[in-house]
This record gives structure tokens, sequence and C-alpha cells, in this order.
């Protein structure tokens, strides 16, 4: 029997008017669709037919996230029974997604495969905040950093080697870990003037964006109570969304 065909699909950073022309077509076109809570709304979900297999597999209040391994052993099994599934995730499948992970377990499989970028999170919430990543006067270079591996002892970060090679950093799940990465910076000789972004919820309409510096964010961050999810952008350019900012709020 021949395998069906997985389509790793970038779902995009939350507003559903951001996913690709080709992610569309392709759930609309989907027999099962595995996806993630994080930037894939109901609105984004409707899209496949009402006959298409709806699988969750992500984390939502009082439950576990289902561990990558199985989600794989998952995509594999639904691509053996035919037809066209669909792993739909938030942002971009290959950035900080496990699309790679994913994808290479496929190849090992013999299936056949599709990756359709999304666009993600790191570049689209600044975008809303109006924080350009790069600029002629104040940027020439960017990283994107995951901030949820700053405690693994194994994977460890230089953030101050990062702040210091790039003048731009932009970090994913990064608000749990953000005092102990402001610490490591502080004690590495990093200006605690340095200008700090926070953007909480980039694309939905209940965004909001926190500026300070360095030497302030952390505090700052508790009292307005900043929560996942959230992208952090460190460097000159998240002081331009003191002016730049142009996303509203949609009328309730």
């Amino acid at each position: 029997m021949a395998y069906g065909k997985v389509f790793l699909v970038g779902a995009g950073p939350g507003d559903p008017q951001l996913l690709t022309i080709k992610a569309v077509k392709v759930l609309k076109e989907a027999d099962v669709v595995i996806y993630d809570r994080l930037g894939v709304s109901a609105d984004v979900l409707c899209l496949a037919p009402d006959s298409a297999e709806r699988i969750f597999v992500g984390k939502r209040t009082g439950l576990h996230e289902v561990p990558q391994d199985k989600i794989t052993e998952l995509i594999i099994e639904k691509a053996k029974e035919g037809g066209k599934v669909v792993r739909l995730k938030g942002g971009d499948p290959f950035i900080f997604g496990r699309g790679g992970e994913e994808a290479e377990a496929l190849v090992a499989e013999g299936i056949e495969f599709e990756v359709v970028p999304g666009i993600s999170s790191s570049v689209a919430a600044p975008m809303y905040a109006g924080i350009p990543l790069t600029h002629r006067d104040y940027a020439a270079s960017v990283a994107i950093i995951t901030g949820h591996r700053a405690g693994d002892a194994e994977k460890v970060i230089d953030w101050v080697k990062i702040a210091n090679a790039v003048d731009t950093i932009v970090i994913l799940m990064g608000v749990e870990s953000l005092e102990g990465i402001v610490t490591k910076m502080l004690k590495g000789g990093i200006s605690p003037q340095k200008p700090v972004a926070m953007v909480e919820s980039g694309t939905y309409p209940k965004q909001r964006t926190l500026i300070a510096t360095l030497g302030t964010v952390v505090k700052e961050a508790e009292e307005k109570q900043i929560k996942p999810p959230s992208v952090i952008v460190i460097g000159e350019v998240a002081n331009l969304g003191r002016k730049l900012a142009w996303f509203k709020k949609p009328l309730s």
C-alpha cells in the first residue's frame, strides 16, 4: 500500500490573516491535521474539511504536552494509513518548531513530505510592535535564540558573547528565563542601559508591548505581569517601538 504525504505547515504567529496562501490550500485538502495550541486558532483549524481528523498534541492547561517522539510516531502512523497529513504548528516549522526532527524521521521511513514555511513570531511580533529587527542606523545583524534551554547545563548559551557579536537579539520562549538571562548579561559587562522590548501575544488582538532597559526589564515585566507567549528583543532597535508602533487593538 502506498504511503500518504506529510505537510509540515507553519500556521504563522497567531493572526489568521498571516497564514500563507499555500498553507490554506494544503489545509483545505487535509485528511488529518495534527496540531499544537500556540499559533493555531479555531479560525485556522476550520479551514480543514469537516471530514478531516483533528488531533491535538500541544500543551493545554491541566494537561501535559505530548512528547515529541510520540508526535513523530503519530505522524508516521497516519501517513502510512494514506492520504494527506498536515502537521500544523505555530510560527515556522523549522524555527524552533522541531520540524527538522520530524522531517528526518519521515526520510528514514521513506515517507514523502513537503515543508510549507510560516511567518515566525520572532519576526512578526516585533513588526506588529513597530520594532524593525534591522535598521541602517542601528542594526546590521540579528540572532534568534530560544530561552527555553537557558537552564539546560548541557546546552549552555553564552549570552554575553552573543550580545557582543550581534546588534539585535530576539529571544523566543524566554519569559521564565528572563531574570537568569539578564543577570548573565549584566555580570558579563553588557550595559544596563541597553534597550529591551517584550511583546506579549504578538499579532493577537490582546497584544501589548513593554519597552525597558536591561537594568529595569525584570522588575518592569514583573510589575506589568508580562506572560508567555512573549518575544523579547534586545538592542537599540527596541526603542523604535516607542514611535513606530502602528498596531491598534480591534474594538471589542
